[in-house]
């Protein structure tokens, strides 16, 4: 089963064993990881589920136009490694991920 490890700002982690197909950032909010806030449901239209990508035993998908837009407005800075949760899926792009949560996401 795929593993997402949710890295805290202090540096605390918590893994996640998910469902191939759940996204990064459903898997947090089915799961109580507090530091992704998914307001728009996963459209790639609100970057509350910004998250920095450390490590992947997988290819991720390229940065697409609607995740590019998006990631110019989250409330912590973007970094070279910003994703949008949402938009990674497990089993489909990984099967082991490791995220950094920023400091904020609004």
């Amino acid at each position: 089963m795929p593993r997402i490890s949710y890295v805290e700002p202090a540096g605390d982690s918590r893994d996640v064993e998910v469902e191939p197909g759940v996204s990064v950032m459903r898997a947090a909010i089915l799961n109580g990881v507090e530091g992704i806030i998914g307001e728009c449901g996963g459209q790639a239209m609100c970057a509350t589920c910004h998250v920095f990508v450390e490590r992947t035993d997988g290819e991720l998908p390229e940065v697409g136009d609607d995740e590019e837009e998006m990631l110019e407005c989250t409330a912590d800075e973007r970094l070279e490694n910003s994703r949008l949760g949402c938009q990674l899926r497990a089993g489909d792009h990984f099967d082991e991920l490791v995220v950094r949560l920023p400091e904020r996401q609004v």
